[in-house]
């Protein structure tokens, strides 16, 4: 957290890591971003500390079968959205969590999946 968004950063500290979950299609992402900074060494190891505190989650084969069914049921309606997005929202839902993004617009289209923006 480079401390841009003050309103983020305020969300951040004021929950409890232990009420914190980042998946690993999200560290991948951040980590794809590291690497195509200007100091990729040094930002992803400031990443992985910040990272190390919150709980992990993995896309599993239940989070693959929920992927499954969105995905499906966003094609027959014709409001597809990406599969990393698709992933990441898969994991939320499969572990019953509120889903912490400045994409809303996305992710509403998905059934049952609690979104909240830290962001505004």
């Amino acid at each position: 957290m480079r401390g841009k968004n003050s309103t983020l950063k305020q969300k951040l500290e004021s929950t409890a890591t232990k009420d914190i979950a980042v998946c690993s299609i999200v560290k991948a992402e951040l980590f794809y971003g590291a690497m195509k900074s200007a100091n990729p060494q040094r930002n992803l190891t400031l990443q992985l500390r910040f990272l190390a505190q919150f709980i992990s989650l993995p896309f599993d084969d239940l989070a693959a079968t929920t992927f499954g069914t969105i995905r499906s049921q966003l094609e027959a309606v014709g409001t597809p959205i990406g599969a990393y997005d698709l992933q990441i929202a898969a994991i939320a839902l499969t572990n019953n969590l509120t889903l912490i993004t400045h994409n809303t617009r996305e992710f509403q289209r998905i059934n049952n999946l609690l979104i909240e923006d830290w962001e505004i």
